[in-house]
């Protein structure tokens, strides 16, 4: 059995590999082809072909490529620009402003996409524009939307929870709805943190801005009800047992192209768009999925798990001085991490830590996802800081990163809560 010394061994040279820059899921096979080797020999490699099937022969795996076509197809048929003018008119009259739109735009969008970089570069790129002629403060458009966009990973369907949930063998339908509640409330958060600075610095907002008249707000109300109904038809089948979450991704599918094609919107160059990168961001998160099964797969038979809970439980500790700890460590690796890598590469070894304080893996999965967001808006390598910055197109990526410090303090708040009252997960 492999002792932690060894272990730690094998979790640095990891993080150096992912450090220097190579691809996540070399990285991982890296490390764990390594260590099937040194410790056991090459009857631990042999197997790998038949896990790599037994992997991907998996129906609720399906639901990725179709969750991501179902956000492309919306993005490029212009539902998303739609929604955003509509948002627009309600959250005006608001402190701050357009600001809010960026918030509320990036729940709504996240609700029918499950990608954070996607939302981040729909919502910025109808975004700017707009702030730009009111001269809001760039630091908060900048802030607002790299933030705002990591409820995409959150709200459901996030394509981080369906990882999560076939890694883990957890129940998707379950952390998709444990993960609405501090969704909504992290989106409310960053409302709120808009509305008070603006409140103490009415320069943040820029110009006062012209409200549509009633009849035209109205009007365009109707624009927020396709994302609306996408939402309901999706969640609603998984909840109420009608469809498995694949089957539910499919109907999604289904209803963005119908709605694409009432807005006269639907075209072959732009539906062999959205399926190219649908297949470029399938493969690429396909491929991590694989690596992360054999590592853990090694990881199990070389007895990893089980030596860090021994080691763990001889600390007599609080479970929430463990969860504050977790929380500190999750936010240095987010510094040098990409989201995705950081929630793969510590799932095997921290999710026995965490149930042996006596929290579940939902609970663990929504606390995950939670520092995931951090590490998207956590510099040098934020993912969304960048999308972000590439989005805008001036100035430099010190302006995004001043701009979100104030949203990380939201969301730490909002994993204060959860640890305080897991019971709200439920």
């Amino acid at each position: 059995m492999l002792g932690i010394e060894d272990a730690a061994v094998g979790f640095a040279l990891l993080l150096f590999l992912l450090f220097i820059g190579l691809h996540i899921a070399t990285a991982l096979f890296i490390v764990a082809i390594t260590g099937a080797y040194v410790f056991i020999g090459d009857a631990m490699i042999r197997p790998f072909g038949t896990m790599m099937w037994g992997t991907l022969n998996n129906f609720l795996l399906v639901a990725i490529p179709l969750f991501v076509l179902m956000g492309e197809i919306l993005v490029r048929g212009g539902v998303t620009e739609r929604m955003y003018r509509a948002l627009a008119d309600w959250t005006k009259p608001l402190p701050g402003g357009l600001l809010h739109t960026n918030i509320a735009a990036s729940t709504v969008f996240a609700s029918i996409s499950g990608s954070s970089v996607a939302t981040a570069a729909t919502i910025g790129t109808v975004a700017f524009p707009t702030f730009r002629r009111q001269n809001y403060a760039e630091a908060w458009v900048a802030g607002s939307v790299a933030s705002g966009a990591t409820l995409g990973i959150l709200i459901p369907p996030s394509i981080n929870l369906i990882i999560y949930g076939a890694i883990t063998n957890t129940s998707i339908g379950a952390l998709f709805t444990a993960g609405i509640l501090p969704g909504v409330i992290l989106a409310l958060c960053f409302m709120l943190m808009i509305a008070v600075a603006s409140l103490l610095n009415p320069a943040i907002a820029g110009r006062p801005e012209p409200i549509a008249p009633w009849p035209e707000r109205r009007k365009r109300l109707t624009d927020l009800v396709p994302p609306l109904v996408i939402f309901i038809l999706v969640m609603g089948s998984i909840y109420l047992g009608f469809a498995t979450p694949t089957e539910a991704a499919g109907v999604g599918v289904m209803a963005a192209l119908a709605l694409t094609a009432f807005y006269r919107t639907l075209g072959w160059l732009m539906l062999r768009e959205a399926m190219m990168s649908a297949v470029t961001t399938t493969g690429m998160t396909l491929l991590i999925l694989i690596a992360a099964f054999y590592l853990n797969f090694v990881l199990g038979v070389l007895g990893v798990p089980a030596q860090v809970s021994a080691f763990v439980s001889t600390f007599d500790v609080a479970p929430l001085t463990m969860v504050l700890l977790l929380v500190v460590l999750y936010m240095l690796l987010g510094c040098f991490l990409d989201a995705l890598a950081m929630m793969i590469a510590t799932i095997p070894i921290v999710l026995p830590v965490v149930t042996l304080l006596g929290y579940d893996s939902i609970w663990f999965g929504i606390f995950l996802v939670l520092m995931c967001e951090l590490a998207l808006i956590t510099p040098p390598v934020g993912m969304n800081l960048y999308v972000t910055q590439s989005v805008r197109g001036r100035g430099n990526v010190g302006t995004v990163i001043a701009g979100v410090l104030p949203f990380v303090f939201c969301i730490l708040a909002v994993v204060a809560m959860i640890a305080i009252f897991p019971g709200i997960l439920i």
